[in-house]
C-alpha cells in the first residue's frame, strides 16, 4: 500500500506539470485566433483603442462581416480555393500513392537512392523552386490560369514519405496473395492498399488542403486575374494604399476563410491522428 502511495505521490505532480504545459501551449496557439475573432466584431475606434478587451463595448460584427463579403468577392476566392485544393489533392494522391507503393513493396535497383531523394526534397523550402517554376510556367503558357496554381504541387515529397511509411506496415503476405490471385500492381494499389491506408490518406489530405488553402507566396507570383485568386491572395483586397488596412473587415474575412479548415479538422481529427501514428509504428 505504501508503494502505491509513493507512486501516486510521484505521478500526481508529473501529471499536473504535463497538463499545465499542454494548457499553456494550447493557449498560445488559440490566443491569435480568439484575438482575430475579437477584432472582427469591433469598431475601428476600439481596434486601436488604448484599453484591452476581447469583447467589444459596441458590437460591430454585422458591419465588418457585411463589408468583408461585399468589398471583395470573398466567396469567389473561397470557391477558387476549393477548386484548387481539390485538384491538387486528387493529383497528389494519384501520383504519390503508386510511387510510395513502389518504394515500400517493390524491389528494384536504385530504390534506396530514390527514397533518399524524396527525403532531400522534404528539406527544400518550396520557395527555392519558385523562380524555375515561374520560368517553366511562362514557357508552357500556363501562368494566370488554374493550372499555374496546381502544377507546382502535383508531386508531394511529404505525401510519398507518409504513404510509404504506412504501406510498410501492411503485411507483405497480403500483397503476395493478391499477386497469386492475378492482380496487377496497379490493381493492388487501388483496390487493396489504398482502402487499407485510408487513415494515412485522410491525414495527408488535411495537411495538403491546409497548406494549399493558406498558400500566398506562389499564387502572388502565378496569377493576376481577380477571378482566379485563392483566399489568402484575395484578402489583400482589404489593403488600401491611401487609407491603409481596414482591419475590421480584414479580420472578418480571415475568420470566414479559416472557419472551414477548423470545422473539417474537428470532424476528421480522429483519422488524422490515426494516420500519423500508424505510419510511425513501423
Amino acid at each position: 500500500m505504501s508503494i502505491l502511495r509513493f507512486a501516486y505521490a510521484i505521478a500526481a505532480p508529473t501529471a499536473i506539470l504535463r497538463h499545465a504545459a499542454l494548457l499553456i501551449t494550447a493557449a498560445l496557439i488559440l490566443i491569435p485566433f480568439v484575438w482575430m475573432v475579437s477584432l472582427s466584431i469591433k469598431p475601428p475606434a476600439e481596434i486601436f483603442g488604448a484599453s484591452f478587451s476581447f469583447w467589444p463595448q459596441q458590437f460591430y460584427g454585422i458591419e465588418n462581416y457585411t463589408e468583408a463579403l461585399t468589398k471583395a468577392p470573398l466567396l469567389r476566392y473561397m470557391l477558387n480555393g476549393v477548386l484548387v485544393c481539390a485538384m491538387i489533392l486528387s493529383l497528389q494522391i494519384a501520383v504519390c500513392t503508386p510511387a510510395a507503393y513502389a518504394l515500400a513493396k517493390l524491389e528494384f535497383p536504385g530504390r534506396n537512392l530514390l527514397f533518399a531523394l524524396v527525403l532531400i526534397a522534404l528539406l527544400l523550402p518550396h520557395e527555392v523552386l519558385a523562380l524555375p517554376l515561374f520560368i517553366l510556367g511562362y514557357k508552357i503558357g500556363i501562368l494566370n490560369t488554374y493550372a499555374a496554381l496546381v502544377f507546382p504541387y502535383v508531386v508531394s515529397p511529404f505525401g510519398i514519405f507518409l504513404f510509404r511509411q504506412f504501406f510498410k506496415t501492411i503485411p507483405d503476405d497480403i500483397v503476395h496473395a493478391a499477386r497469386l490471385d492475378g492482380f496487377s500492381e496497379l490493381a493492388i494499389v487501388w483496390r487493396i492498399v489504398v482502402p487499407m491506408a485510408l487513415p494515412a490518406i485522410i491525414a495527408f489530405s488535411i495537411f495538403s488542403v491546409v497548406g494549399n488553402w493558406n498558400s500566398l507566396f506562389w499564387p502572388l507570383i502565378a496569377v493576376r486575374e481577380q477571378s482566379l485568386m485563392p483566399p489568402p491572395l484575395g484578402l489583400m483586397a482589404f489593403k488600401n494604399e491611401d487609407t491603409g488596412i481596414d482591419y475590421g473587415p480584414l479580420m472578418a474575412g480571415s475568420t470566414i476563410v479559416v472557419a472551414p479548415l477548423v470545422i473539417v479538422f474537428l470532424f476528421a481529427q480522429r483519422w488524422f491522428i490515426g494516420g500519423l501514428t500508424s505510419g510511425g509504428i513501423k
